[in-house]
């Protein structure tokens, strides 16, 4: 009964992260989707006054009461003398609504940092430059046509839009991609692997199909996982991760 009482404790603190933002956080449970502002943020440079090439990661709260849990993350693009960006992503609902069912995104000339339908993006990760970042950005593009699971899409614990984010960050360790607690599928590691690289590519995590693990990075810090919930320290940053809220602290 101890040990039972422990687990009831440990996993009230964990969704009280997710409630208190639930119940006092500024989501819109109201609105419908189809109304929710998909505009730019202004966030991302406009691309016809800038030839520099530009990879940039972003996140936003999912839609709806989910966004008490998790973000969605997106990677857009542009390179050198391009005066348009592309946008990749994982969206769940396009498993339903196109024919052959893919889940993998591919925009071209589209906004790199819209709201995702009404949630404010935040810019993750950048890295801006010349021919040597038109460089990365052949590497990205392979990587994104080398995710695993284009036709599959699971809200929890994956994989969905984040474990993607996190697949293609791997690959790019140039990123020091730190996706935030909230970013949940992002610990699922492909083909059933249990030992892997920290999406930020300065250290390794060990995850049991995203539902359980430990993180240890130089850009992460310390993550621990319990059923998708991420809690952390972040010591370079001077944070602590919580699920739900997110990062806490300076960044």
């Amino acid at each position: 009964m101890k040990w039972f009482f422990y687990f009831l404790l440990g996993l009230w603190l964990l969704l009280a992260g997710p409630i208190g933002v639930l119940l006092f956080g500024d989501l819109d449970l109201a609105s419908s989707w189809q109304s929710a502002s998909q505009e730019s943020a202004g966030i991302a440079p406009p691309p016809k006054e800038n030839t520099e090439a530009i990879i940039q990661v972003y996140a936003a709260r999912t839609w709806s009461w989910r966004g008490a849990f998790a973000v969605h993350t997106w990677i857009s693009f542009k390179r050198s003398q391009e005066a348009f960006y592309h946008l990749s992503q994982v969206v769940g609902f396009l498993q339903h609504t196109t024919r052959d069912g893919k889940v993998l995104q591919h925009l071209t000339d589209t906004i790199p940092d819209p709201y995702w339908y009404g949630s404010p993006p935040e810019l993750l990760a950048e890295i801006r430059g010349g021919q040597e970042v038109d460089l990365i950005i052949d590497r990205l593009e392979n990587a994104i046509e080398q995710y695993p699971y284009p036709f599959e899409y699971r809200m929890w614990p994956g994989p969905n839009s984040n474990t993607f984010t996190a697949f293609v960050a791997r690959q790019l360790p140039e990123l020091k991609l730190d996706l935030p607690p909230t970013a949940i599928g992002k610990d699922f590691l492909e083909h059933g692997q249990w030992w892997g690289t920290a999406p930020s590519g300065t250290g390794k995590q060990l995850s049991l199909y995203g539902l359980l693990g430990i993180m240890v990075a130089v850009e992460e810090g310390i993550e621990l996982n319990l059923l998708s919930l991420t809690v952390g320290i972040d010591p370079l940053d001077l944070a602590i991760k919580y699920p739900g809220i997110g990062r806490i602290g300076w960044r």
